[in-house]
């Protein structure tokens, strides 16, 4: 049995994941609609990261967070990108396919980091692990059933948009040196810099209501960051990664709570494995808890 540290702290860690995944669903709600409203996604990029920043900021000032990065700048700047690169690949997609396809292809994040979280991160990741993940995977086609829209040449760009997600997830991970609040922040300020280049391309002046929904995207995209750079500095990528399928399980809820949406039997059978995958992972961090030697730095 490891240290009750340990599985102290990723279980944490899988609960800041859990949070974070949530405000994710309503990320993806959320910026949706403003993008099927016509606003290009350069322009939701730019304000969004205005509205991060106007919650970030204040925060980190008043928890005296030290903004300073460390580590490679090389790594932060791709960081940046790739966080940046995925938001776009989504918001763009969703122009173009249904908000359940661009899902299924961002569920293929889990896959994607218990792989390159073994090859970049030196986590053991075990046959236990991969087949949970891949399980949940196989719950999340089932719940969310891809159109035809899904075999699209757009859909290319929602499963390089996972990749860059996945990829953001490493790296975060990898930089959790750094305190979360500085690496979200510097994230959108990055992030709303090339939004704020590329925007005059497609500028459409929202009306009063939009505007504040944009803002509001960006509180709501910073909380998300927020909770999983928190997670991804407790807890390895390849634990956190099966925690990724419960955005199913949030959009389910959220759809049945504003939209009246009742879920179908295929629906609960998805959720139902995708459940079963995070409840076997958690079993196993409780047998076993993978011993990952780190340093945190506590947010006050």
């Amino acid at each position: 049995m490891p240290p009750k540290t340990d599985f102290a702290r990723h279980s944490l860690g899988i609960l800041f994941y859990l949070a974070g995944v949530g405000f994710f669903a309503a990320n993806d709600a959320l910026g949706k609609y403003l993008v099927m409203a016509d606003y290009g996604v350069a322009e939701l990029l730019f304000v969004r990261g205005v509205g991060a920043l106007a919650m970030l900021l204040p925060i980190a000032w008043y928890v005296g967070a030290r903004m300073r990065l460390s580590g490679h700048w090389t790594l932060h700047v791709l960081r940046i990108l790739c966080q940046t690169g995925d938001s776009y690949c989504f918001y763009y997609s969703t122009k173009s396919m249904p908000l359940a396809d661009v899902m299924t292809f961002y569920m293929a994040t889990p896959i994607i980091v218990t792989a390159i979280s073994g090859l970049f991160l030196k986590e053991r990741v075990g046959p236990y692990r991969w087949g949970a993940v891949i399980f949940g995977f196989v719950g999340v086609v089932i719940a969310l059933a891809p159109t035809s829209a899904a075999f699209s040449p757009v859909a290319l760009i929602a499963l390089l948009g996972s990749a860059l997600f996945a990829m953001s997830l490493v790296l975060t991970r990898k930089l959790r040196d750094n305190h979360p609040l500085a690496l979200v922040a510097w994230q959108f300020v990055g992030g709303g810099l090339i939004g704020a280049a590329f925007s005059p391309l497609d500028w459409a002046t929202p009306d009063a209501l939009n505007a504040v929904w944009m803002l509001v995207v960006g509180i709501v995209a910073a909380g998300c960051f927020l909770c999983m750079a928190r997670a991804l500095a407790l807890a390895p990528a390849s634990l956190l990664a099966p925690f990724q399928y419960s955005a199913i399980f949030w959009a389910g809820l959220l759809g049945w709570i504003f939209w009246h949406d009742a879920p179908t039997p295929r629906i609960i059978l998805g959720n139902a494995m995708l459940i079963a995958s995070g409840l076997f992972v958690f079993y196993r961090e409780r047998r076993l808890a993978v011993s990952v030697s780190d340093r945190v730095e506590p947010i006050p």
